[in-house]
């Protein structure tokens, strides 16, 4: 691993690449301190610390605190997210978007362009519903938007939907110029920063005598094996066996050769956690809004932490896993390409019956991979309810942090093995010129 590092500066480009990246990053990091004018900033970061459980702060989470400070950055890239989930989804059901996806690079950019659309028009609507929530936030006798109006519901439009429009931007440079994707390591990038505050209040509670120290030596072993586990699973996945039939064009031969068909085990990512956050968090969110006293009685059954929001939540994961994996992978698409080529599974006949093999794999594997996103996204909420741990430890942040760093790190590994330079792993798929 140190030597994979010292040998990053070796390579001109993958340098240049690296530097860039910082740079970027530096840049986002610097904005989400520059506050929207027209905000008190101390009143909206004591309301903030009362809505963890909404909708508010899951977006926080992901804007790295930026919408905790009402900065230019508050939206964060979540609109843009959301906008390319929308499109995602709606390739399955409108024949023009799915022709688009199916003509390569040119149907991909047109589907880019309508997605930063999109992405527009999304944050000029967040952006207004924001300001308007704002401006009936009230802490005692301390408003948090002094001088509402109009006025200051356009500037804060104008200024937050530019702001995620040149976050929009900086992630295409990253991913253009630098290294690894950039809209995913934006998000790591702020999730990463919420690291060291929980850090230096674990070190607090340990010297108040709030937690000893074979409590915070449980919490490090916790630690390393959850991260050990979700790299496992992130990188695990079933290989169904293919072989081509060979051809004979003229004096070549074509074809004959076996290879595998990869199934991940986790195929839909982390977008079923945020789904499932989502709604559940949106009745809370609605009820800080909307004072019936029915309607808040309700929304309390539901409460972040309790046996219900949690049965719920582990149900929408599943739900969404299957949902969401039906969307990005089709099966009889798979086995149509397999059979234009003269590719087949050993023993299947190929066509429909290739298709429901590779349906019923996926099916096994949804579900397995379903359960493990579940374990993982409901260990924070029993660490701090059931055992009072000072900080998350788990969910969907550290499926982000982990699948990045292994997305980012598997691209400068694969600079430096194509440049005949030892790279971080010495056995295994990859490996250096001593290997």
């Amino acid at each position: 691993m140190i030597q994979g590092f010292q040998n990053i500066p070796k390579i001109p480009e993958l340098k240049q690449r690296v530097v860039f990246t910082i740079l970027m990053l530096a840049i986002y990091r610097l904005g989400i301190h520059i506050p929207t004018p027209g905000i008190d900033t101390a009143a909206l970061a004591a309301f903030f610390a009362k809505k963890r459980g909404t909708l508010f702060g899951l977006i926080d989470m992901f804007s790295g605190g930026a919408l905790r400070r009402l900065s230019i950055f508050a939206l964060g890239i979540m609109p843009y997210i959301s906008a390319a989930i929308i499109f995602e989804l709606l390739t399955a059901v409108v024949p023009y978007l799915d022709k688009l996806k199916k003509e390569g690079e040119l149907g991909r950019r047109k589907i880019t362009q309508y997605t930063r659309y999109a992405t527009v028009g999304l944050s000029l609507i967040q952006s207004l519903f924001i300001s308007i929530g704002l401006e009936n936030m009230v802490l005692g006798n301390v408003h948090v938007v002094p001088y509402p109006g109009w006025g200051f519901r356009l500037l804060t439009m104008v200024t937050l939907t530019s702001g995620t429009a040149f976050l929009m931007w900086l992630g295409e440079q990253i991913t253009e110029k630098g290294i690894g994707n950039g809209i995913s390591l934006i998000i790591f990038s702020g999730i990463v920063a919420g690291m060291p505050p929980a850090i230096i209040n674990t070190f607090r509670l340990l010297k108040t005598g709030e937690m000893n120290i074979f409590q915070l030596i449980f919490l490090i072993l916790l630690m390393v094996a959850v991260v050990a586990f979700i790299v496992f699973m992130e990188r695990g996945q079933r290989r169904i066996p293919i072989q081509y039939a060979r051809r004979v064009v003229g004096r070549r031969v074509y074809g004959g050769q076996s290879t595998h068909l990869p199934l991940r085990i986790n195929t839909s990512g982390v977008i079923p956690p945020i789904f499932a956050s989502s709604i559940l968090m949106f009745p809370a969110t609605i009820a800080q809004f909307v004072k019936v006293p029915a309607f808040e009685k309700v929304v309390s059954l539901f409460r972040w932490g309790s046996p219900l929001y949690l049965l719920l939540y582990v149900i929408l994961i599943i739900f969404f896993c299957y949902f969401y994996t039906a969307i990005v992978f089709n099966p009889e698409d798979v086995a149509d390409n397999m059979r234009k080529y003269g590719g087949y599974i050993p023993g299947i006949r190929p066509g429909k019956r290739t298709s429901e093999y590779i349906d019923k794999v996926l099916t096994r594997l949804t579900f397995a991979g379903a359960i493990y996103v579940s374990l993982v996204c409901v260990l924070p909420t029993i660490l701090i309810k059931q055992f009072h741990v000072p900080f998350y430890l788990g969910g969907t942040a550290l499926l982000i942090v982990v699948g990045v760093a292994i997305e980012t790190i598997a691209q400068i590994e694969t600079h430096l093995i194509t440049r005949y330079y030892e790279g971080f792993l010495k056995k295994g798929k990859f490996k250096g010129i001593h290997g």
